[in-house]
């Protein structure tokens, strides 16, 4: 008998389609059925490229006896945690506060209301190894719901009470600390020899790095540019076909987990290309190093992430099968020194293996490893022998792909590739990004309600908080950019609805508008792999106001920043932007308050003076270019000329500076106290 997920716009849900377990999406569907038979739900959350759901999925949910079990005993529900992320992070919550650890796949049971009561992850399907198995815990929470159902309602209602107190905003109890102290507390936590913060398990973080990059001191640009090193040089950078896998399993950024996602690869990018703008002349080889990232990165957005409707899909798998079919993770990213030989000969594989540090021994399983970038590069040479790996590589069987579009993750890409090909000189770049906007626009947003995700044009979630920050950002950059004011009238548009529908009491945001199917609202201040909903709203409605000089939404991101400043003074480490932020403030009360500046230049590819501005505004400015003239953008343009060639005026509040002609006298103006 088939389940109820066949007709689902997730790919994750349809690996489910087929399973005897008796899925439901999550909906009201379940949750009347929930009702109808008197029955606790067991909410199963993931992702279509998370290794350990598939092994999940594959011994258990794809067993009848245990599917017997949960059928009998519970409504079960699939969630893909990419298409409700803010049903994601509230069910993350209850975990982490039943069991102290959370991680997916994420197995939480609930009252047919929705309120957890016992919540794991990973669950093998008999005990093993000191786990418990699913098909016992299912029998054993299935019986006690049947014979001492108020004891577990009571656990429901003490967890769902926890859950609202912790999700109010922290109290500001003092004052934010200074600046330099709030670096010196993300210093702590820094690993000087490998880079990076925490450990053994690491992730990229690039939102705390884009927070270091903000002042330029010593101190926190060594740490920026220490870590987007190791990054680029490590295995968690896929050498050869570009792009970054999700974490490292190991301090030294050897081993990844495999799965490469949009977001992360997105965010990265545009933090590589502001780490190389923050890096000297005098220091040629880590700038090569942070635009070879860049490069290779949007070819693999372009060659492997593209899907038929011209959109960037949402991730490949961590798996993929070797010649013989069998499935293993990370398969398609190994080599060993024959097949070094194989694709380049044993003179040219020679003079590779130890500059990627490949040898007989292996730094994974069965002698093969991922390969790093030792040592002084020779650019040329190397990728050239990348690239025929990358050509042998593609007769392998590739991983899965989620075809799923995402509004946020590829509002994300659009506002990385803009800003990365302004700063870099990738004109194409900018074109990519302006094609997806296009795209993304037609098909998630014009005269429709908004959507968050799609799958080859079938409409799935609704949007949430996440694509409309992310989305307003990205449109009023491209705006910048192109000078097209369409571009920066939908990303007004975007804005205001963000604020009419997620606004909470407080002036922070919530992650969705309230459901009725959702226990406890999400409202996540803190950054996970991506930066928090209230502190991308704040960029966005700083960079929109700007530019659209509209002081309504400057004043509504200051609200929504002073509720981020106890969260930056108590988890600076976790609150990447909303530090960034903070330090940009911190700036303006000393003078250097954030500023527009306007370019005006007749040329539609951006000239010195463009690429100038770009590459040394402040952390913060507001960037325009555009002809003489120009409409959309407020009075920017209004008596503002190029009669003498490219001319930038840059302004701060009501004080607008001298124009300048010569991209080499901007730097005094962009950094000009008033």
């Amino acid at each position: 008998m088939p389940n109820h997920l066949a007709d689902s716009a997730s790919p994750y849900l349809l690996q489910h389609a087929g399973n005897p377990v008796d899925w439901y999406p999550w909906g009201t569907e379940a949750f009347e059925e929930a009702a109808r038979r008197d029955l606790p739900l067991m909410v199963s959350v993931g992702y279509s490229s998370c290794h350990w759901c598939h092994v999940m999925a594959l011994e258990s949910f794809s067993d009848p006896e245990i599917a017997e079990v949960i059928n009998t005993y519970f409504i079960a529900v699939k969630v893909d945690r990419e298409e409700m992320p803010e049903v994601d992070s509230s069910l993350m919550q209850a975990t982490l506060a039943l069991t102290g650890s959370g991680g997916w796949p994420n197995t939480v049971f609930c009252t047919p209301e929705g309120e957890p009561f016992f919540a794991g992850t990973y669950f093998p399907p008999v005990a093993r190894g000191g786990q418990p198995g699913l098909v016992d815990v299912v029998g054993a929470l299935g019986q006690a719901w049947q014979q001492r159902r108020g004891e577990v309602v009571e656990q429901a209602g003490i967890i769902a009470e926890q859950l609202r107190q912790g999700a109010e905003p922290p109290a500001a109890t003092a004052p934010v600390p200074p600046a330099q102290d709030l670096l010196d507390a993300v210093g702590a936590d820094y690993d000087i020899v490998n880079g990076g913060f925490g450990g053994p398990v690491k992730f990229p973080g690039p939102t705390l790095i884009d927070a270091l990059l903000v002042k330029g001191d010593p101190t926190s640009l060594d740490m920026a540019q220490n870590t987007c090193e190791h990054l680029v040089r490590g295995g968690i950078f896929d050498q050869v076909g570009g792009g970054f896998h999700r974490y490292s399993t190991d301090s030294q950024w050897v081993v990844p987990h495999f799965e490469k996602m949009l977001d992360g690869n997105a965010l990265l990018l545009g933090t590589m290309a502001r780490c190389w703008r923050r890096t000297a002349d005098h220091d040629p080889d880590r700038r090569e190093l942070y635009s070879h990232a860049a490069r290779r990165t949007v070819s693999w957005l372009e060659r492997e992430m593209t899907t038929d409707d011209g959109l960037l899909a949402a991730s490949l798998d961590a798996d993929s099968d070797d010649l013989a079919g069998h499935s293993h993770e990370g398969m398609y990213y190994l080599w060993n020194p024959d097949l070094l030989v194989d694709a380049l000969g044993a003179e040219e594989a020679d003079w590779l293996r130890p500059l990627v540090h490949i040898d007989a021994a292996g730094n994974f399983e069965n002698g093969l490893s991922t390969l790093q970038m030792r040592g002084r590069v020779d650019w040329k040479r190397i990728n050239t022998d990348l690239d025929k790996l990358l050509a042998l590589r593609q007769v392998r069987p590739a991983p899965d792909r989620d075809d799923k579009v995402i509004t946020a993750w590829n509002a994300m890409a659009i506002d990385s590739l803009v800003e990365a090909g302004m700063i870099l000189r990738e004109w194409t770049w900018v074109s990519l990004a302006a094609d997806l906007a296009e795209r993304l626009w037609a098909a998630h947003w014009a005269g429709r309600t908004p959507l968050r995700t799609s799958l080859h044009g079938v409409p799935g979630a609704p949007a949430v908080a996440e694509d409309h920050a992310h989305l307003a950002l990205a449109l009023a950059g491209l705006a910048g950019a192109t000078g097209r004011g369409v571009w920066l009238d939908r990303a007004v548009e975007v804005a205001q609805r963000a604020v009419e529908r997620f606004s909470a009491d407080d002036g922070s945001f919530l992650d969705a508008e309230p459901s009725a199917l959702v226990a406890v609202p999400s409202r996540q201040l803190t950054d996970d792999a991506c930066p928090s909903v209230t502190a991308t709203m704040v960029k966005a409605l700083r960079r929109v106001g700007l530019m659209a000089e509209r002081q309504d939404l400057l004043d509504r991101a200051d609200r929504a920043s002073a509720v981020l400043a106890p969260v930056v003074a108590q988890n600076p480490r976790f609150a990447g932007w909303a530090l960034a932020d903070h330090l940009i403030r911190d700036d303006a009360r000393r003078g250097l308050k954030p500023a527009t500046v306007v370019v005006v230049e007749e040329d539609e590819v951006p000239g010195d003076l463009a690429s100038a501005a770009w590459r040394m505004a402040p952390a913060g400015s507001a960037l325009v270019r555009g002809k003489a003239g120009t409409s959309g953008f407020g009075s920017w343009f209004q008596d503002r000329t190029d009669s003498t060639g490219p001319t930038a005026y840059v302004c701060r509040g009501t004080v607008c500076l001298e124009p300048v002609t010569d991209f080499l006298e901007l730097k005094d103006p962009l950094w000009r106290r008033v």
